[in-house]
């Protein structure tokens, strides 16, 4: 059989099985409760006023991120409960490292690393900068979880944030730091938006 008859054929075969697939039409989900308006709230943000962020929404943002929750586990999962999270915060000038069990900020780096972040320029408007890093295996996952529920945080305390990957990975491992083992996640800008 030659090819262009193989391929009608199969095609045909894979039209018809289509056709006669089966559809569930859902009910229209039910967003009364406090979680699903945070979902639906939830939206990436690129233009942020100067309105600085008070240390309490930012250590409310942190816990959010990888803190430490009532149960004294993580706020996220992490694979093989490993908590190899790491999350840089650049705030008023300076770039901390978040120590989720105290639940404060150490300073870490002296560099700007601002533009390393920079590629777009709305990043300079954004007050907080946070940089999620961890083991090359997990850290998408991991770094997932967490810039989640910081936007979801952030969607219902009427605040503003975005998920980036257009950094400088490369400077960015140098400056902070980082073993061969660590990888640079994602960067999240995080402040209030532009009236």
């Amino acid at each position: 059989m030659n090819k262009k008859i193989l391929s009608g054929v199969l095609s045909a075969v894979m039209l018809s099985a289509t056709a006669q697939a089966e559809t569930i039409d859902l009910p229209k989900p039910e967003t009364d409760s406090p979680l699903m308006q945070a979902i639906d709230a939830r939206k990436s943000t690129r233009a942020y006023s100067n309105k600085k962020v008070s240390k309490q929404e930012l250590s409310n943002v942190l816990w959010a991120a990888f803190g430490v929750n009532s149960h004294g586990t993580r706020t996220i999962p992490t694979a093989r409960n490993l908590q190899d999270v790491k999350v840089f915060v650049i705030y008023e000038g300076k770039t901390w490292l978040y120590d989720g069990i105290k639940n404060q900020l150490n300073e870490y780096e002296t560099a700007d690393l601002l533009p390393d972040l920079a590629t777009q320029e709305f990043v300079y408007d954004a007050p907080v900068h946070l940089i999620y890093v961890g083991s090359k295996k997990y850290a998408d996952v991991h770094a997932g979880s967490a810039y989640q529920n910081v936007a979801l945080y952030a969607a219902v305390n009427g605040m503003a944030s975005v998920v980036r990957g257009l950094i400088d990975r490369d400077s960015l491992h140098q400056k902070l730091h980082l073993s061969e083992d660590e990888v640079i996640a994602f960067h999240q800008t995080l402040g209030y938006p532009a009236q």
